[in-house]
């Protein structure tokens, strides 16, 4: 794993197409902006964790016998909710 230090509005390129910015720091919270093409998806790790586990689950033979818990289907509706991604490709946190 590559760590880097990044001060307020210090950025880090990657593949020369997205670009992650620091936005804010307040207290031990870091806000970080990302710049990537809308082809590329972005997601914080536990969306991500979660939308692998629902594609998992979906995928196996028994997926067919039980519909998804409906309170783990709300906490992604939630985590996805919480990003928008603008017509520029960047995403926004909306609360």
């Amino acid at each position: 794993m590559l760590v880097l230090s990044r001060k307020k509005n210090e950025s880090i390129v990657i593949d020369d197409n997205i670009t992650i910015v620091v936005v804010e720091i307040r207290g031990d919270k870091v806000r970080l902006g990302v710049e990537a093409p809308k082809e590329v998806p972005v997601h914080r790790r536990e969306v991500f964790d979660a939308i692998h586990r629902s594609e998992t689950r979906n995928l196996s033979p028994l997926s067919n016998l039980a519909p998804p818990l409906s309170a783990e289907k709300k906490q992604q509706d939630a985590e996805r909710a919480k990003l928008s991604r603008q017509d520029d490709g960047n995403f926004i946190e909306t609360d």
